[in-house]
């Protein structure tokens, strides 16, 4: 008999074995350097947001009572707007930490002194995202 121009199904199982391979080791790398990106953009952002507390303590002399105060007055703009967790894809989700109290004046208005993830969790190289 004459063969038939075509391949053979063993020659299409093997061929289908590779790609489905090859593609679940695309993905996994895919996911790695996503949350790898994800983590990267989370420091960035807490950088940028302790830093613009920072600069209202310097130039108010004292710190934010909310995150809100460092962009809604527009004489005065520390950010544009408060940056998204992108661990937890929103931008609600984070963590203040208060200034301690004044001895000296124990009513006195307390304000945010820093700011966490309120991601759960840890790192690709076990550090919680709360420590970041």
């Amino acid at each position: 008999m004459k063969r038939g121009r075509g391949f053979t199904l063993i020659e299409i199982l093997i061929a289908l074995t590779i790609l489905a391979i090859l593609s679940t080791l695309g993905v996994a790398g895919y996911r790695h350097h996503r949350r790898s990106a994800a983590e990267t953009v989370l420091a960035a952002n807490l950088q940028i947001m302790r830093h613009a507390i920072e600069q209202y303590k310097a130039d108010r002399g004292k710190y934010p009572a909310s995150l809100d105060d460092l962009w809604r007055e527009a004489s005065k703009r520390y950010l544009q707007s408060i940056p998204m967790d992108p661990i937890l894809r929103s931008s609600n989700m984070w963590v203040v930490e208060l200034e301690p109290p004044d001895p000296d004046n124990p009513d006195g208005e307390v304000g945010i002194s820093n700011v966490r993830s309120g991601a759960d969790g840890i790192d690709l190289e076990g550090k919680p995202y709360s420590d970041y």
